[in-house]
């Protein structure tokens, strides 16, 4: 990712059970992750294909310039099979979109201690917004790293620090958390940063473990946290043309899920 200041986007997105009462309720909280389960395998798997067929494009393109530098009769031919290699590629990133839109969430009102808890730290913090209807809370303003390093900026690290006292209260404890990090899809070029993150898939990962190790160090309990890297694959707005990127896919979003989910 090449911007000389990368954005961080934080998000906590609050998921929970269907509230109905005894067995009834067990039973169908557990086919709803059977369910999700299934059709997050399904998403993996359409994934991947996106992914070969990205490389099979990369590859086409290549061939396509070297047949116009040489004016080959190739050309022609070359160029239908990039446009419907691309038409492929946005056939399955709609799909792929759609399928996750599909995801059932089951969510649950937040208790009222803790919605109080997210309004008084959101109104206390110009860089964060909170939504008690959805259970999400924003930070609105760019948590920078410098440019292609996974260290989280000290202001930004601050704030963490301060959702760490919420996500460790009493009125928390139900939750278990899901860090996952995502990128936009400008390619790591420079040998420096490419040493330490390989790819987009890497600095999603790393970017997200950096988030972890300040939570843990801000008290909350490792068992209650899982690490996710999304890389350049999910995101929430269009990159600009020619893997120009776009600030907002470039995030770190942690969920509050019912702990053991």
């Amino acid at each position: 990712m090449q911007a000389s200041k990368l954005f961080l986007g934080f998000v906590v997105l609050v998921t929970a059970a269907v509230l109905l009462s005894g067995c009834t309720s067990q039973e169908k909280y557990d086919d709803l992750k059977l369910r999700n389960r299934s059709q997050q395998q399904r998403i993996d798997a359409l994934e991947s294909e996106f992914n070969v067929t990205k490389l099979k494009l990369a590859q086409v393109e290549k061939q396509l310039a070297e047949a116009a530098a040489n004016c080959s009769a190739d050309t022609e031919t070359l160029r239908k099979k990039a446009e419907a290699l691309q038409e492929d590629i946005d056939k399955k990133t709609a799909l792929i979109t759609r399928m996750q839109s599909e995801l059932i969430s089951g969510r649950a009102a937040l208790t009222p201690e803790l919605a109080s808890a997210l309004q008084k730290f959101a109104a206390a913090n110009d860089m964060i917004e909170f939504d008690e209807d959805t259970g999400t809370v924003k930070f609105k303003s760019d948590l920078l790293f410098e440019k292609g390093s996974d260290v989280v900026a000290a202001e930004a690290a601050g704030l963490i620090q301060k959702l760490c006292q919420i996500i460790n209260s009493k009125d928390a404890e139900g939750f278990d958390i899901v860090i996952a990090g995502h990128t936009d899809d400008m390619p790591i070029r420079k040998s420096g940063t490419l040493s330490q993150h390989p790819s987009n898939w890497h600095l999603s990962v790393h970017r997200a473990i950096s988030v972890e190790k300040i939570m843990e160090t801000s008290g909350v309990n490792p068992k209650r946290i899982s690490v996710r890297g999304f890389g350049e694959f999910r995101p929430i707005e269009a990159n600009e043309a020619n893997k120009k990127g776009n600030p907002k896919n470039r995030r770190v979003e942690l969920y509050l899920i019912p702990a053991g989910a």
